[in-house]
C-alpha cells in the first residue's frame, strides 16, 4: 500500500454535517483528510465537487477520495469521468471491502440521505482496511482502464 495517508473529501450541500464527521473519523484512524468543501449550506452542485475530489487523488496528491451527496449516486458518476478512477457509491460495508479488494476502487461515495453517521463510518472502515488482491481482478480492472483509453 502507499505511504500517502490523505484523503480528499468533499460532498454538496445535503452532505457537509456527515463529510465533516467523517473528516474527524478519518483523522482519528491516521489519515490525514483532505476537506476541500463546501462549507455553507447554500445550493450547490456536486459535479464539480466530485471532480475536485477525484482530480486530488488521479493526481497522486490524496491517496483515496470520500464523496458524498444525497444519494450518493450523481457525485459518484461526476467523479468517474476523471480519468483514473474507480469509484463505487456504497450503502453497506461489505460492498465498500469489495470494490477495494476487487476493483481496486480509489474512491468511496455514499448518500447522507442513505446511512447515517455510525454506518458511514463502518462503510469507511472497510473501504480503508481492504486491500486489492490483484490477480484475475487485476486484469479485470485493466480492462475497466482500457475503455477510458
Amino acid at each position: 500500500m502507499s505511504d500517502n495517508k490523505r484523503i480528499a473529501l468533499s460532498s454538496d450541500h445535503a452532505a457537509i454535517e456527515l463529510r465533516q464527521a467523517i473528516a474527524a473519523h478519518v483523522a482519528s484512524l491516521g489519515w490525514e483528510p483532505v476537506d476541500i468543501g463546501p462549507t455553507t449550506a447554500e445550493s450547490t452542485h456536486y459535479p464539480k465537487h466530485g471532480e475536485a475530489a477525484a482530480q486530488l487523488v488521479a493526481s497522486g496528491d490524496c491517496r483515496f477520495g470520500i464523496v458524498l451527496c444525497g444519494t450518493g449516486q450523481g457525485i459518484m458518476m461526476a467523479a468517474n469521468k476523471v480519468k483514473g478512477i474507480r469509484c463505487g457509491v456504497c450503502s453497506e460495508a461489505y460492498s465498500a471491502k469489495m470494490i477495494r479488494q476487487h476493483n481496486d476502487a480509489n474512491m468511496l461515495s455514499m448518500g447522507a440521505r442513505a446511512v447515517g453517521e455510525g454506518l458511514a463510518f463502518d462503510i469507511v472502515e472497510a473501504f480503508l482496511s481492504a486491500e486489492f488482491e490483484g490477480g484475475r481482478h487485476g486484469t479485470r480492472v485493466d480492462m475497466i482502464m482500457e475503455i477510458e483509453g
